[in-house]
């Protein structure tokens, strides 16, 4: 299925990382500063892979048009940076996918939306990312993900033609921009998938349920 793959990229957030609990926590906060009962975690993960936007949307109803949004987005960007790894984990299994990617000497990154504010100190507080070749965020390029630029750019980093790499991710935007980047797509059904979300429509390559199956389509490539 995936011949002469030399990089695996991958998203963060519901792909190598459990960030939902610190993000719901971030939105949560606000709720309850504001004198309004906590809502549970089940609430904000399906929506933990849109960000402040899902986020505020689950806590609040609020979109991005209302014009108090951008001053409450800031507010929860605060929150989490304040707390971005109290709860948050790396997903079972992501290790051990790591450490069998160096061992086959294939290159790996990590391209995201998330804002380099929050990326940075992140992936820099898990040791797992200190292996990674390549880090962009979201607006590390002029345009984010579901565009191809971010994509390109870790390739770039990397020194590998984009069609040999594969890009993992766990929204259809992912897809999307990997596909449009010319590179091998795998959608992780295991992430934020909202209610709506059907991966098997995203048109990607390959669809895994667990870390360890990526593994399993590069040992048969």
């Amino acid at each position: 299925m995936f011949l002469n793959i030399r990089a695996v990229l991958f998203d963060l957030d519901g792909t190598l990382i459990d960030s939902a609990p610190d993000l719901g926590a971030a939105a949560d906060k606000m709720r309850t500063d504001r004198g309004l009962p906590s809502l549970p975690l089940e609430r904000y993960r399906p929506m933990a892979g849109a960000g402040a936007r899902g986020m505020l949307a689950e806590a609040f109803g609020l979109a991005p048009d209302h014009p108090d949004f951008a001053v409450m987005r800031e507010e929860f960007f605060k929150n989490y940076e304040s707390s971005m790894t109290v709860h948050t984990t790396v997903f079972d299994g992501v290790p051990e996918m790591v450490s069998e990617l160096l061992g086959r000497q294939l290159a790996w990154g990590v391209v995201t939306n998330k804002m380099a504010r929050f990326t940075d100190p992140l992936t820099r507080m898990i040791p797992v990312f200190a292996s990674a070749g390549a880090v962009v965020s979201g607006d590390s390029t002029p345009h984010s993900k579901p565009h191809p630029a971010p994509l390109l750019e870790a390739a770039a980093r990397l020194g590998v033609d984009p069609q040999h790499c594969i890009y993992v991710g766990d929204d259809e935007r992912d897809i999307v921009a990997g596909l449009a980047a010319g590179m091998g797509t795998v959608a992780a059904t295991y992430g934020y998938l909202g209610a709506k979300s059907n991966p098997l429509e995203w048109g990607a390559h390959a669809a895994i349920k667990s870390p360890s199956e990526l593994l399993q389509l590069l040992r048969t490539a």
